[in-house]
């Protein structure tokens, strides 16, 4: 069936010494695997490699076979050509490790239209704006929307955050974050894109991605500590 849909570049892995298996985000269909034949050849113009970096979002005609194989582009182009990300280290790695963190937590493969315009929005505000310290932290947080995990507020004016659990609690069990980490958990909760960058230190701008690696991978089956993490840590320290 062909179809044409925006997509979001999820990553990109090279198959021998020309191709690309490339894995995207669609609005039309959820997660596919697109395979690019010679995509490391000068005359495949319309499928230029830079199409292909981590979170590019692209408008695409592809052909959906929705067998369980790998898909084909017909015509890929840019739906929105970044002005900052690629230029700026600070942003360029965030959409690295975000990629990485996409990677291992969105599985479906169906059609989730809401996660798909929050992604699309939050990637161009990231474009848009210099100021974006914690910019991974809360997109990681509003995931978990649509992931199913989303922290459960109802007993949140409580002393303790069950990580475990989802939910607040009085009494500090043996899953519970600390007095602080909990306060922390708390303040990024409120936190929006557009809010003051300078609400954490970098010291607790670290334990916030710590609570949050570990709360995914509580939540997900399979999920992997991202290999550019460190990286990340480096270029916010």
């Amino acid at each position: 069936m062909l179809v044409k849909t925006k997509a979001i570049v999820i990553s990109s892995l090279k198959y021998q010494e020309k191709s690309l298996i490339v894995k995207c985000l669609t609005l039309s269909d959820g997660l596919k695997s697109y395979f690019v034949p010679n995509a490391f050849a000068a005359k495949k113009s319309n499928q230029k490699i830079a199409y292909f970096q981590p979170l590019s979002i692209l408008e695409i005609e592809a052909n959906h076979k929705n067998k369980g194989t790998l898909e084909y582009f017909k015509e890929i182009k840019l739906a929105h050509a970044y002005q900052t990300i690629s230029m700026n280290i600070v942003k360029s790695t965030i959409v690295i490790f975000l990629s990485e963190i996409m990677h291992h937590s969105i599985h479906e493969e169906e059609k989730n239209e809401k996660l798909f315009d929050f992604l699309e929005s939050a990637l161009l505000w990231l474009d848009a704006h210099d100021e974006m310290a914690n910019f991974h932290l809360i997109l990681m947080l509003e995931m978990t929307k649509f992931l199913g995990f989303y922290p459960d507020n109802t007993e949140i004016d409580s002393k303790f955050f069950d990580i475990k659990e989802g939910t607040f609690s009085a009494f500090q069990g043996t899953n519970c974050l600390s007095e602080h980490g909990t306060f922390l958990f708390k303040k990024l909760i409120d936190l929006k894109f557009d809010s003051d960058q300078k609400v954490f230190t970098g010291i607790e701008r670290q334990m916030l991605l710590k609570i949050l690696l570990d709360y995914y991978f509580i939540h997900l089956d399979g999920f992997k500590k991202p290999k550019s993490l460190d990286v990340l840590k480096e270029v916010f320290a």
